[in-house]
């Protein structure tokens, strides 16, 4: 098949990106690079620097057989102060994406986020996702979409980004280490968060495509949640320190749903624990 992939330099797309290669599909990624990175290019894949929110017509770029939608600006904290530009590359790109598929019969995978379970109105990233999720939603009632949307929990792994505003903590935690700077919790540390390895999240993409299992909301996390002060102090690490609270976030992140058990057969194999402890052991 060819595949397009928005959002392919960045760290879902790039994972998602060497599994496709590894089965000899055909994939093109548009990506600003805003977040994404040229040095997660990989051997084989054709990548086009260009900003999903000025593109309507998707058929310049070639045919396709089916679209990964995972562009997109993300984390809360930095929308707070650009609301419009995480409107506008979030939702209406994506309305854009979903008619140019609708029209052309082109199946859609949507990554919507697992910030909608904290309710719309918690931050401008949380609305902009939502208002992205019932687009697609509209666009399969009217306009003959064939879609499924996942919901990702806190993924970590090989390519996530470890610096700048739009890291995870995962992430940012081990360039401090590396550097020899202090975890820094903010709040209490008693907010809770279920963490999903990225090849358990790429293994679910790859079976909704395979067993073109279209129209679900598919919720992707292990099951299993910690502390942020837990997951702290897997990491054997002395420094850390505690700054005052972020608005917006939610308490806890959960995974509850076993539809893509029942549908995909999908079973997430990788845990936080097991990650940081090889990360303790280099």
């Amino acid at each position: 098949m060819k595949v397009l992939v928005t959002g392919g330099a960045g760290f879902i797309g790039t994972n998602l990106i060497k599994r496709l290669l590894k089965d000899n599909h055909i994939v093109v990624s548009i990506d600003n690079y805003y977040t994404g990175l040229k040095q997660n290019h990989q051997k084989g894949a054709t990548y086009i620097e260009e900003d999903i929110s000025n593109i309507i017509d998707y058929s310049k770029f070639g045919k396709f057989d089916l679209v990964y939608h995972l562009a997109a600006i993300a984390r809360i904290q930095p929308s707070f102060n650009l609301p419009l530009e995480y409107f506008k590359a979030n939702a209406t790109a994506t309305f854009n994406l979903c008619m140019f598929c609708s029209k052309n019969n082109i199946p859609l995978q949507f990554a919507g986020s697992s910030s909608h379970h904290s309710g719309k109105f918690k931050n401008p990233y949380t609305f902009s996702k939502d208002i992205s999720e019932e687009i697609v939603e509209l666009c399969k009632i009217h306009y003959g979409l064939k879609a499924t949307i996942t919901r990702f929990y806190n993924v970590y792994g090989p390519y996530h980004l470890r610096e700048g505003g739009y890291c995870t903590v995962i992430g940012k935690w081990e360039k401090c280490i590396e550097d020899n700077h202090p975890l820094t919790i903010y709040g209490d540390g008693t907010k809770r968060r279920d963490f999903t390895h990225i090849d358990d999240i790429v293994e679910a993409l790859i079976n909704i495509q395979e067993q073109n299992a279209w129209g679900y909301i598919f919720e992707l996390g292990r099951g299993v949640n910690y502390s942020i002060k837990e997951v702290a102090e897997m990491f054997n690490y002395p420094n850390i320190i505690y700054e005052d609270n972020k608005p917006g976030e939610a308490k806890v992140t959960l995974c509850k749903s076993s539809l893509a058990k029942e549908i995909l057969n999908w079973i997430p194999k990788k845990n936080i624990t097991d990650y940081i402890k090889s990360l303790n052991e280099r």
